[in-house]
């Protein structure tokens, strides 16, 4: 596996995943995606500002994540100071035909190496509510849960945040 930045060739793949993944999100009561979000503007605005990352098997792109520093201003609903610098994952997908080898935890561990480059000790994530599979892989990581937030851009849900500190 390579995990490495994206390019806007990237892109169509990211898609294909994306509309991969979003009906099994829908099936399983997550609303977090739909047609209009993420979509492809929003994919080349993290490369340009090289924030999208990518992983590949084989040379096939099978996931994706922005590692950013953009933090929700609803954050501070949980009494979060986001003007403390922070490494924020946003947008993660791997392709269901991939799930299970560690790509989603790749990606995490790409995101805790951009911190240390950046010198960020800390790290924050936020997901739907209803996906407790990610919840459960992001504690399996060491994030910490810090509670349920409401997001302005996706009204009517509900997501929890959660952040790690490193040493």
């Amino acid at each position: 596996m390579i995990i490495r930045r994206a390019a806007l060739i990237d892109i169509p793949a990211v898609m294909s995943i994306v509309k991969e993944v979003v009906p099994l999100m829908r099936a399983s009561g997550n609303l977090q995606w739909d047609d209009k979000y993420p979509n492809p503007e929003i994919f080349a605005s993290d490369i340009a500002l090289n924030q999208l990352w990518v992983a590949e098997i084989d040379g096939l792109v099978t996931a994706a994540s922005a590692i950013t520093n953009e933090q929700y201003p609803e954050y501070g609903q949980l009494g979060f100071d986001i003007n403390d610098p922070a490494i924020v994952t946003h947008r993660l997908v791997v392709s269901p035909q991939y799930r299970g080898r560690g790509i989603a935890e790749a990606l995490l561990t790409e995101a805790e190496l951009e911190a240390g480059r950046r010198g960020i000790p800390l790290l924050r994530i936020d997901t739907n509510f209803e996906n407790k599979a990610a919840q459960k892989l992001f504690i399996k990581l060491g994030y910490i849960l810090a509670g349920e937030i409401t997001l302005a851009f996706r009204p009517g849900m509900r997501f929890v945040c959660l952040e790690k500190q490193l040493a």
